[in-house]
């Protein structure tokens, strides 16, 4: 008697992301079962510890899913719905008439990888079935609402139990230079939490003196970690005590996020002058810029230093919309790519550092044209030069084959940072990295296919590509 199989869902399909043709998905099914459970490393992302240290319930569903990830409200926001009504910005939104506006938008998210991850997160997580997930936008919202606040009472969805739920190892986090990083103390001495989360040096609003209150940061910043030095120097020298601060509290790495990739190498003397117009306020636009790419150098001389992996994130024009800004804050959904050039941009970097010895600088880019013409050829010669995984805009299956594609044949797959998430949505981060792993195994698979690498040598490169690389380049 012949009995109707039922398809799996969409979240739950074995062979999700997999080749559709038949040879290359065999081979990337086997390839993926090496790394489909092996721990996830996130080196770079926005989640706080303080997170893990207090271990609250989550309030609901659309404090915990919606309001905290931009990937999410910004696609909302374009349909006409003001990012309030989503709880940005406003703490007395009601969470289930903002989760209503979520479920009713649920369609425009149908080919985006946030309505692939949020899928993920329903199924996986929280064991909300893909026949609900589609009944989201016709009446369903309230059912998946009710259930996943059920499930936000239950102890075993607090952030901690997350966290070794989700096969988390290391989590970085993001960090001003003057958090004191009480936090990350914490839990490095609770003996209970047996996860690592470590800090991250993020200097960018104390090197751009363009950056309103910028003058009043590095007087705060000197007062505390100058040692007494005053000018330029004591500026220097309070910028490598927060920096071995970070250090003693587990930092690996100095991210710095930059609208171009520009830098430059001034004598002591003009970059001391520069440093003095910026505090008294009579600094030129052409003053600012010219001090923050000097400013870079310096980072990068201090990594060379101090071994703290310098990471660079430019290409992203910040704050687009000057009204969301002003009512929402940064970091709401409108920063939009721009064109960079890296080789010329960071020459003066790799002039004196290219092949400094311990130095590591993780290139990333919004910015795809310059991935096969500017980052790779870097990356196959110098040393010091690695290639970031896609993020942000680039983090999406396609746009991750891609960067394969663009990288691979002129780097290899031994430059590469390992995958970096990036996110301020906790939940999203394992269906982040399997997304990921899924598209590792698809492009090995596909090379195994066209005998380009054998099947053996692929089985170590998808290792290495998930688990060692990103220990390897954040000297984990």
């Amino acid at each position: 008697m012949n009995q109707s199989v039922q398809e799996p869902s969409i979240a739950s399909h074995p062979d999700r992301l997999l080749p559709t043709e038949t040879g290359a998905r065999n081979v990337a099914r086997e390839l993926l079962a090496d790394v489909e459970n092996l721990p996830i490393i996130s080196p770079h992302g926005h989640v706080p510890a303080s997170l893990f240290v207090d271990d609250a319930a989550f309030p609901d569903p659309t404090a915990l899913l919606i309001t905290p990830d931009h990937y999410v409200t910004r696609l909302i926001h374009s349909s006409g719905i003001p990012l309030h009504d989503l709880g940005v910005g406003n703490p007395s939104v009601d969470s289930r008439e903002a989760w209503r506006r979520f479920a009713k938008a649920w369609p425009l998210f149908e080919g985006t990888a946030s309505g692939y991850w949020l899928r993920g997160e329903f199924e996986h997580i929280f064991d909300i079935p893909g026949s609900l997930i589609d009944l989201l936008p016709s009446g369903g919202g309230d059912a998946v609402y009710d259930a996943l606040t059920t499930k936000l009472t239950d102890p075993e969805f607090r952030p901690r139990q997350l966290f070794t739920g989700f096969g988390l190892e290391v989590l970085a986090t993001t960090d001003d230079p003057l958090d004191s990083l009480g936090d990350h103390a914490t839990l490095a001495a609770d003996p209970t939490f047996s996860g690592r989360v470590l800090p991250t040096f993020r200097p960018d609003a104390y090197l751009n003196p363009s950056q309103h209150g910028w003058q009043e940061r590095v007087s705060r910043l000197m007062d505390e970690a100058a040692e007494g030095l005053t000018g330029f120097a004591g500026y220097l020298r309070a910028l490598e005590n927060r920096r071995a601060h970070f250090i003693e509290h587990g930092a690996v790495s100095a991210d710095h996020g930059v609208r171009t990739p520009r830098t430059v190498r001034l004598e002591a003397q003009e970059a001391a002058s520069l440093f003095s117009r910026a505090q008294s306020g009579l600094a030129t636009a052409a003053d600012q810029e010219l001090f923050e790419a000097h400013m870079l150098y310096e980072m990068a001389r201090m990594s060379v230093e101090d071994g703290l992996v310098m990471t660079l994130h430019p290409g992203s024009f910040r704050n687009h919309h000057t009204p969301s800004l002003e009512r929402y804050g940064p970091d709401t959904g409108h920063d939009i790519p721009i064109a960079i050039n890296y080789t010329e941009g960071i020459r003066p970097i790799l002039q004196h550092f290219g092949d400094a010895e311990g130095f590591h600088l993780v290139l990333f880019t919004l910015d795809e044209t310059v991935l096969s013409r500017e980052i790779a050829p870097m990356a196959g010669f110098y040393p010091s030069v690695f290639i970031g995984a896609p993020w942000w805009f680039l983090d999406a299956p396609d746009a991750m084959l891609r960067f394969r594609s663009a990288i691979t044949e002129t780097a290899g797959f031994s430059r590469t940072s390992g995958f970096i998430d990036d996110t301020r949505a906790f939940c999203s981060i394992p269906a982040r990295h399997d997304a990921s792993r899924r598209i590792e195994a698809s492009f090995l698979a596909r090379l195994v296919t066209e005998h380009r690498i054998s099947e053996e040598r692929a089985h170590e490169l998808i290792v290495d590509i998930v688990d060692r690389a990103p220990r390897r380049v954040f000297k984990l």
